[in-house]
């Protein structure tokens, strides 16, 4: 009998595989990061070759690195960065532009475009989503626009899209030689294009943003076996490709959240909050997306409410390499350790807008409240708080919507590891955030959905019994987090709105 699980995490900065046995431990891993394209302001891109070229090595490496061959591996699960997007040529497998990243805002004017006719709100309720540049249709339609390439080979029929998921599995399955062109709910879901009641691409939506259905993949559940990936792949074997899940939604089903009302933060390049509703399509009211978390083979579907941030973990990074104030991501801990408070000032970083709950395009970036007493610890700990009081936007809105109040937050992600954020986090929320003793759940998730479709975990309750407490963080009831640290934070909010005409 096969040993493990292999799960590959393509993110917005890196692709990693990791291999676990059935406890839910990781046995091996290797990660690779890759290159970020800003050729123009608001546009961010990446090299879809690149990031194959990464899958590949850090597959080989996993396996080198754990002891194991192809006939170890149960089944792979893919997780990845959803709502990027690229366009390639099936008979020659070549990318016929770079991936434009969910971050990037190029779309704004298509965006705009779409909103003359219904508002803002236009497919929400056929969708679960706002127009807004972070989703994978417009950024389709600007291809079709903008790059002859693509809108040839469209014409012609050779084009086909795909987030990222779909990218790899075409990949691993064959390419050009009969690769699967499918993709599942939950990435599906975030195109814009797909209907949340019946599951498939609308016809209405796809010819109003005039994208060609025969560019989109078939839409699979996140757990089913898809195909096989080939004796002369990166895995040197046939192995059973059969999990695929956004990372968001990956998350969540590696923190175990199957039951309506529970929720997890993963706090990574964005910070993004999802609650299990069930089988209830919920339509928000307070700004968040209503979107799939995941559907086990021909199990019913299970929804979600998400709250998306643009960005946390990437303001970290902003600090490291354009700013050069640390050299390394973990060192913004001790420099804000340095300084009592913020000194003050507040870091709202609308780098490419709003996100949930306002939904701004129009915002940019802004420090606020700056005086010569500020000095770079301040700075450290604001760009840490701004992560804090961006989660709490969320929660109220996911607490307004859902009726229910969070009792304790699930956390995982690379931030997590800041003992310093996460307890402020707690204060800013007023309720207890847990860490468990995995905490990159996001590639667990992934394996998971992979291993359930071909037996390796029986049911969800093996799944549960693997997850386990690692910290937990009590709010401090003497902290003015919660109460006037955060108003200040709305305030300067506000100051970011209408940079933008």
């Amino acid at each position: 009998m096969s040993k493990y699980i292999a799960a590959i995490d393509q993110g917005t900065t890196s692709t990693r595989c990791m291999i676990f046995n059935h406890q839910g431990e990781a046995v091996g891993v290797h990660q690779l990061e890759h290159e970020q394209f800003y050729s123009q302001p608001g546009w961010v891109e990446h090299d879809p070759r690149e990031i194959w070229r990464n899958t590949e090595t850090v597959i080989q490496e996993a396996l080198r690195k754990t002891g194991a061959a192809a006939k170890d591996i149960a089944a792979v699960g893919i997780t990845n960065q959803r709502e990027t997007t690229l366009v390639w040529d099936k008979e020659t497998g070549e990318p016929l532009y770079n991936a434009i990243v969910w971050q990037d805002t190029r779309t704004d004017k298509i965006i705009h475009q779409l909103a003359q006719d219904g508002g803002m709100g236009r497919f929400r309720d056929k969708v679960g989503l706002p127009l807004a540049t972070y989703f994978s249709g417009p950024k389709i339609k600007w291809m079709l626009d903008n790059v002859k390439e693509v809108r040839q080979a469209a014409d012609q029929g050779r084009a086909l899209f795909g987030n990222i998921d779909t990218w790899l599995i075409w990949n691993l399955t064959g390419g050009i030689r009969g690769g699967k062109h499918i993709t599942d709910v939950t990435n599906a879901s975030r195109t814009m294009l797909m209907d949340l009641q019946t599951l498939a691409w609308d016809d209405e939506i796809c010819e109003i943003m005039g994208i060609p259905k025969s560019m989109l993949p078939q839409i699979c559940s996140s757990s089913e076996i898809y195909g096989h990936t080939l004796e002369k792949g990166p895995f040197k074997g046939v192995v059973r490709v059969s999990g695929i899940l956004g990372d968001q939604q990956a998350a969540t089903v590696g923190q175990t959240c199957f039951e309506p009302g529970e929720a997890k933060n993963t706090y990574g390049t964005g910070c993004f909050m999802l609650m299990n509703t069930g089988g209830e399509i919920v339509q928000s009211k307070h700004g968040l997306l209503t979107t799939l978390c995941y559907r086990f083979g021909n199990e019913e579907p299970v929804y979600a409410l998400e709250g998306s941030i643009a960005i946390t973990g990437a303001l970290v990074q902003w600090l490291r390499d354009n700013l050069k104030m640390i050299d390394s991501a973990p060192e913004i801990e001790n420099l804000a350790k340095t300084v009592k408070d913020n000194g003050g000032i507040y870091f709202v970083p609308a780098f490419s807008g709003l996100f949930a709950p306002y939904w701004r395009s129009d915002a940019r970036g802004a420090i606020v409240g700056m005086t010569r007493y500020v000095n770079r610890g301040h700075i450290a700990r604001a760009v840490l708080e701004a992560t804090a009081f961006q989660t709490r936007e969320v929660l109220d809105a996911m607490n307004a919507d859902s009726g229910v109040e969070l009792s304790a937050l699930k956390v995982d992600g690379g931030m997590v590891q800041n003992d310093l954020l996460m307890q402020f986090q707690a204060d800013v929320l007023g309720v207890p955030v847990i860490r468990p003793v995995v905490p990159e759940t996001t590639v667990l998730g992934a394996a998971y959905a992979a291993g359930y479709a071909v037996g390796f975990w029986k049911n969800k309750d093996e799944m549960k019994q693997n997850w386990q407490v690692d910290k937990i963080w009590q709010p401090d009831p003497a902290s003015r987090a919660k109460t006037e640290l955060y108003v200040q934070w709305k305030k300067a909010v506000t100051r970011t709105f209408n940079w933008i005409d």
